[in-house]
């Protein structure tokens, strides 16, 4: 990655930190510098995921961030990423860019994080079988097999994971797998990949006010009980791809999917059905101009999203209701009255253009735009004399270059600079949920829009040291910012801030000296609003909330003839929970090991593990709802858990 002018981070997490569960992104993301990852420790709710300070404040799923696997995105056209149906796996390899990435995928304002399944191994076949059990319930089984033969690849496991939960009330239930077929020659190669998920439990403890989280951090939101908080889910997604080197690159692929959601919440009772569909074409063209090496890449994506919604009123109440009424009939029924029935379309269509050019053997430019439009359309099916038709559709639009200058100082270190923009839309929840109560689409909210300037250092030593350094001010325009109605039960709604500035720095650093691996990575930030007022409150110069100023992690593992100790630790200093800064989460210290020992015979292995989460049991805030209703801001992090895996690795040999 040391010819591109960007900050990209490249990890093979289970050769980096080896025995890894795979249960989180949080484990598979670590020591990437500028990506936080927050672990709500609710399994009704995806892990937040935040480059820059990009999607810290998402409710739910990952938003404001690309993410794809394989090459195929994951994220839906109006910018939401649900990742309860990713495979861990099977990753291999991760490749983060960190920064205005529209230019070239579209509607993501803080990068893009793309998972690469691992290359199966050469042999006809190898066959794994895992069991992890641990603290508070975890139980997790899985069973693997892959192989190669002739240039044509296999993969496949499928899991099934239980738990019951670190906090009360968040009992897990979820079976899920990954299958590749994959066939490649010197001038070609082509995949097809499923993914699925059946999660028929999902229990919500919801998040907590501080005095909640220091009286005991594993309780649960008393409201999230009695309303029976939680979700089931079951998606299934097929991909293909198919590319073709040569003096011309082509590359294509095509998807399919489909999602049902049953969403019990605190507000009421959501549920989706969903399809997805979506494809990419680009070509890469070497032709020289005006005395320089270029290399022309064009292509266009699309993508559409068809969800039916349905809201119900969420009849569970303790202690139960006594007499029927107009919005609970049914007093066994869960489900009561119908608040929303409507058809959501999402489709968006992007093309992109970019030219790197090759001057002298030092410099090198790169330079390019892409072109996005995003359509939501809404049909309203619940009309009546008090229910007037909502229906209707709004097109957000955007135009995102980007420039960059390359310098190779040595064969092996490079300095970059890049000017790049981003635009991110309001995702089709965002859009619905309109303060007002109303159905239809919110046309108020804007997309926000962003520009960067970033400067930055990579390199590898000759003693071994690889290292990335990056310093960047990104100022964004109509900011999406939630916030909590005190009567709403935790539904979230959406505004525009006016201006707000972001400035960082990066430091990512990886070492390895004989037997022992080092790794850190530094995020500095100072995010801070420029221009927002609401009512009579002016936050200009308040930092942004749900975001550490300061967090640092590091890994060090060392490897011997009978095992291998990692240690891995996550440090952070404190982060506000809501626009004003009158309230913060406290900074934390947590600290993971774990040892690896494995036994060979004749091709066969036995592989254990055994280690600790947070082994100096520290009480500390994993994650935060920004600007929650009731000071309902904290999410707990687990405290100390123990775990031990055993894997049956057997192969076949040619």
């Amino acid at each position: 990655m040391l010819d591109l002018p960007f900050s990209v981070t490249v990890q093979t997490p289970d050769s980096q930190r080896p025995g890894q569960r795979h249960l989180s992104l949080d484990e598979t993301l670590l020591l990437i510098p500028g990506l936080t990852v927050s672990n709500r420790n609710n399994p009704s709710q995806d892990p937040r995921i935040s480059i820059r300070g990009f999607g810290a404040r998402s409710a739910f799923g990952v938003r404001g961030i690309r993410i794809l696997r394989d090459g195929i995105p994951l994220t839906l056209p109006d910018g939401q990423t649900p990742v309860d149906y990713l495979d861990l796996e099977s990753v291999g390899r991760v490749e983060v860019m960190r920064g205005s990435a529209s230019s070239l995928y579209g509607n993501a304002g803080g990068g893009v994080v793309d998972l690469r399944t691992s290359a199966p191994p050469p042999l006809p076949i190898s066959a794994t079988a895992r069991l992890w059990s641990g603290a508070f319930g975890s139980r997790r089984l899985v069973a693997k097999a892959d192989g190669e033969t002739a240039g044509l690849g296999y993969q496949g496991n499928v899991a099934r994971t239980e738990s019951e939960g670190y906090r009360d009330y968040a009992r897990q239930r979820m079976n899920n797998g990954f299958a590749r077929l994959s066939y490649e020659n010197e001038s070609n190669s082509y995949g097809v990949e499923w993914l699925g998920v059946n999660t028929p439990l999902a229990q919500n403890p919801g998040a907590l006010t501080r005095a909640q989280f220091e009286a005991d951090p594993g309780m649960a939101d008393p409201l999230s009980i009695r309303k029976k908080a939680r979700k089931a889910v079951t998606q299934s997604q097929v991909g293909v791809t198919a590319r073709h080197y040569g003096f011309l690159e082509l590359e294509g692929s095509a998807y399919v999917g489909t999602r049902h959601l049953d969403n019990p919440l605190t507000f009421g009772i959501v549920d989706v059905g969903r399809r997805i569909a979506g494809g990419n074409a680009r070509v890469t063209l070497p032709v020289s101009l005006l005395a320089a090496e270029n290399r022309i890449t064009l292509g266009t994506e699309l993508q559409l999203q068809n969800d039916l919604r349905l809201n119900f009123t969420n009849c569970n109440n303790i202690p139960p209701l006594t007499t029927a009424t107009p919005t609970c009939p049914d007093l066994t029924a869960e489900r009561g009255s119908v608040t929303l029935n409507q058809r959501e379309i999402v489709s968006s269509v992007g093309s992109y253009l970019r030219d790197e050019i090759q001057l002298g053997d030092i410099f090198a430019i790169t330079a390019g735009a892409r072109a996005d439009a995003v359509r939501f359309r809404v049909k309203d099916k619940l009309i009546d004399t008090t229910n007037p038709d909502d229906s209707g559709e709004r097109l957000l639009h955007a135009i995102s270059p980007m420039a960059g200058i390359l310098a190779h100082l040595t064969e092996s270190h490079s300095a970059y600079f890049n000017i790049s923009t981003a635009f991110e839309t309001p995702t089709a929840t965002e859009l619905g949920n309109q303060p007002s109560g109303a159905a239809g689409i919110n046309r108020d909210l804007k997309p926000q829009r962003s520009l960067t300037y970033e400067f930055g250092l990579k390199g590898v030593s000759d003693i071994g040291l690889q290292y990335s350094g990056a310093l960047f001010a990104t100022s964004v325009h109509d900011e999406l910012i939630p916030f909590d109605i005190p009567a709403s039960n935790g539904r979230r709604y959406y505004r525009n801030a006016g201006r707000t500035s972001r400035r960082g720095v990066e430091l990512g650093l990886n070492y390895n000296v004989r037997a022992l691996e080092f790794g850190g990575a530094y995020t500095y930030a100072n995010y801070r609003f420029v221009d927002f007022t609401v009512g009579t409150a002016d936050y200009a110069g308040n930092r942004i909330p749900g975001i550490p100023a300061q967090v640092f992690q590091g890994s060090a593992t060392l490897h011997s003839r009978i095992a291998s100790l990692v240690t891995e630790g996550s440090f952070a200093n404190k982060m506000f929970v809501n626009d004003g800064n009158s309230e913060s989460a406290p900074g934390y210290g947590v600290v993971n090991a774990r040892v690896i020992s494995t036994a060979l015979w004749r091709g066969s292995a036995v592989e254990i593990t055994g280690g600790a989460q947070n082994i100096f049991n520290r009480k500390w805030v994993s994650s935060v709802s920004v600007n929650a209703s009731g000071g309902k801001f904290y999410e707990p992090g687990s405290q100390r858990a123990y775990f031990v895996g055993v894997s049956l690795i057997a192969a076949a040999r040619r």
